[in-house]
């Protein structure tokens, strides 16, 4: 794409209904490309919903209206299959283990957003780059002090057992407890609760909105996929540990129990806010995300175009196996 000319750019995501990790990465993702000059950018989903109008309305961003665009930047397989018609493609791969974020053999080029997602890409087949999550940190910044010694713990832990075990550590600790989920109380100013907050408990997207907003850290969940495991407290140092896996609790896979999160407790440290905050600034920045995007078909050659068509002949070959399968016994 030449330096001065302006560039049409596609943001594609599976759903825009409700608030999740992916969906803010779409949003902050939009605003860093609407500020920029000589980008005209438009959103597309399958699903829209309150995110959706968010984006039109509050951002003016127009839902997908041309047949060519010179660039879309896609997450999830399922939206590569069907815009892949309408240009030049990115996948954008957010998670290891979700059937849709499996690469598509249909995109050009492939960008996981962790070193676990492009070692994933890797075992699969497929080339990419590594690409870190991008934040909005105009609207994602710190508010107000830290105190000097913890006394406000916000968790943005979605499961009740998580839950649970925080609020018997806080009481230990003698600390208050914030609780947010996102899929019970969905906002787009998360910024303003982790600000009410000394440190934040979470994974992945959570970790590093506090950062964005100064605070310290503690990796950890409990999920389905993932058990009770967790990463900690996040050292400012430890930061390119964790993120290899997406600040996902994988990095140290611990088991965590009352006593073992009541000793992470006790690194609080408010001198860590602000290096976390340089840190967002420096690595995940959504402007200098998106500068990365952009040059992203740099590395779409000969080569990348030959084996993507080599995947397409392969998983064309494969279906075609798959229904000869089915019409047989149906005989």
């Amino acid at each position: 794409m030449a330096a001065n000319k302006q560039k049409h750019i596609l943001v594609g995501t599976h759903h825009l209904e409700q608030v999740g990790g992916s969906e803010l990465y779409t949003v902050d993702l939009l605003k860093a490309l609407q500020r920029r000059g000589n980008v005209t950018v438009e959103y597309f989903a399958f699903k829209r919903g309150k995110l959706a109008r968010h984006i039109e309305e509050s951002l003016g961003i127009r839902y997908k209206s041309r047949s060519h665009y010179d660039l879309i930047l896609a997450s999830h397989n399922v939206v590569v299959d069907a815009l892949r018609k309408y240009g030049q493609i990115i996948q954008i791969c957010h998670g290891t283990f979700p059937p849709l974020e499996q690469p598509s053999p249909y995109a050009d080029f492939h960008v996981g957003i962790s070193e676990e997602v492009c070692r994933h890409l890797e075992r699969r087949g497929y080339s990419s780059r590594l690409v870190l999550n991008g934040l909005d940190l105009q609207q994602k910044k710190p508010m107000r002090p830290l105190n000097p010694t913890l006394g406000v713990v916000l968790s943005l832990c979605q499961s009740e057992q998580a839950n649970d075990l925080l609020c018997r550590v806080c009481e230990r600790a003698g600390v208050a407890l914030i609780r947010h989920n996102k899929h019970k109380n969905p906002t787009l100013d998360i910024e303003c609760e982790i600000n009410q907050a000394d440190m934040v408990v979470g994974i992945g997207r959570s970790v590093y909105d506090a950062m964005a907003c100064g605070r310290p850290c503690i990796v950890f969940d409990w999920r389905d996929y993932n058990g009770r495991k967790g990463d900690g407290y996040l050292h400012p140092h430890a930061f390119d540990g964790y993120v290899r896996t997406n600040c996902s609790g994988r990095a140290r896979h611990v088991e965590f129990d009352e006593d073992l999160l009541l000793a992470e407790f006790a690194k609080y440290n408010a001198a860590d806010g602000p290096k976390l905050r340089q840190i967002a600034e420096a690595r995940l920045n959504a402007e200098i995300i998106c500068d990365e995007l952009l040059h992203m078909p740099r590395y779409i050659g000969l080569r990348a175009r030959y084996r993507k068509n080599i995947r397409v002949l392969r998983h064309r070959l494969r279906r075609l196996k798959r229904s000869a399968k089915r019409r047989l016994a149906e005989l």
